[in-house]
């Protein structure tokens, strides 16, 4: 008798929890779904590439298209129906103009019948994202340190033909040419120069940048200190030497670097007090990690302890909120392996083996660190 009396509510009790279970993972779908969609949205208004019209049906088709994964076909035309993009479009003549996105989407999810006797057959679930970017000039402030290989090996040649010149001429005909190369160290000091043109490109009146630059081979050679726009590390990186020596070990560099550019929890660090004389509430930091080498110390071998301490800085930077980008130029296999740990994402990650390559790569940082910032806010 027991038994009998019991045995329902257990079913009963079973029969809630898988239901809450399940409703919790369709929750998190619909959510992960709508967050996605906001995220997109705002971005791509951001940067100019739809309108407030392609926006809205930009975030319909990826909630949808994202939960078609996850929903039957009645399920999904539920959500198309009940999905809504509300775009809120702020401009100012100081701040620019600011979106603030909100996707909300809705569907009901069948229960099992033990559930249905109590809450009906079927139970609604709801997501709600919120999102905000902005463009124009309301742009983002950063910090920036460029760690750059002045190594031996950065006087080797790239395969980029810089001239030719006769070494052997009888009767005004030359017989016999040399052909010069680029070298590394030149093409770096090219490639540099195109990230700081992104950089000044965002920031003319150099207000929102500060860079700073650490050139090493075996330690620190040398160090630009931080300051506004790029006059300063430009002129240090034209002033490094053609004809560079020495192993390569970035440790002390990044050390330094992070403890440069490391915010307090009081806003009293360096990097924050200079923004905040210049009205800028908050920066980003950001490391640029270049080598064409391995962690070798004063040696041509590679040091598998000088590796794993680099490993360990780069973890440390990232965890002080510290965004970092890699360029493994020409760089052997312990080299790319230890600038793909050191990213903060594999999309922060350069191998160029060209010069032309690494000159893009370095554009390509300096316009992905200064684009429109997108962020969810709820």
């Amino acid at each position: 008798m027991t038994t009998a009396i019991v045995l329902p509510l257990l079913i009963g009790a079973a029969g809630i929890a898988i239901d809450s279970m399940n409703l919790m993972v369709a929750h998190g779908h619909l959510q992960e779904a709508s967050d996605s969609a906001a995220l997109a949205a705002a971005t791509s208004i951001a940067a100019g590439k739809v309108d407030e019209a392609g926006a809205k049906s930009l975030a319909k088709d990826m909630v949808s298209g994202q939960m078609a994964n996850y929903v039957d076909a009645t399920a999904l035309a539920a959500i198309k129906q009940n999905t809504v993009v509300n775009i809120t479009t702020t401009t100012t003549a100081s701040a620019g103009k600011k979106y603030d996105i909100v996707v909300g989407s809705a569907y009901d999810v069948s229960v099992t019948p033990l559930t249905s006797v109590i809450k009906g057959t079927k139970q609604k679930i709801s997501a709600s994202s919120n999102s905000t970017s902005s463009v124009g000039s309301n742009k983002t402030a950063l910090s920036m340190e460029v760690l750059l290989d002045e190594s031996g090996s950065m006087a080797d040649n790239t395969n980029t033909v810089k001239s030719t010149k006769c070494v052997l001429q009888l009767l005004n005909i030359c017989l016999q040419t040399q052909t010069i190369y680029v070298t590394k160290i030149e093409a770096l000091k090219q490639a540099a120069g195109s990230l700081f043109d992104a950089l000044d490109k965002v920031d003319p009146s150099a207000k929102l940048v500060r860079t700073g630059a650490i050139s090493y081979a075996n330690g620190t050679k040398g160090q630009s200190d931080m300051d506004w726009g790029t006059t300063g590390v430009r002129r240090y990186v034209s002033n490094m030497t053609l004809t560079p020596t020495g192993g390569t070990d970035a440790n002390a560099p990044m050390a330094t670097a992070d403890t440069t550019l490391k915010k307090n929890a009081y806003g009293t660090d360096p990097e924050s007090v200079a923004h905040a004389k210049k009205g800028n509430t908050n920066a980003n930091r950001l490391i640029v990690l270049m080598t064409d080498g391995e962690m070798t110390g004063n040696s041509t071998i590679w040091n598998r302890g000088l590796d794993q301490d680099m490993r360990d800085k780069c973890a440390l930077a990232k965890a002080d909120g510290i965004t970092i980008y890699t360029v493994a130029f020409m760089a052997p296999d312990n080299g790319k392996s230890l600038l793909k740990f050191c990213a903060s994402s594999p999309t922060n990650y350069y191998e160029p083996d060209t010069m032309d390559a690494l000159v893009s790569a370095f554009a390509s940082i300096g316009q992905n660190a200064t684009k429109p910032v997108t962020r969810l806010t709820q």
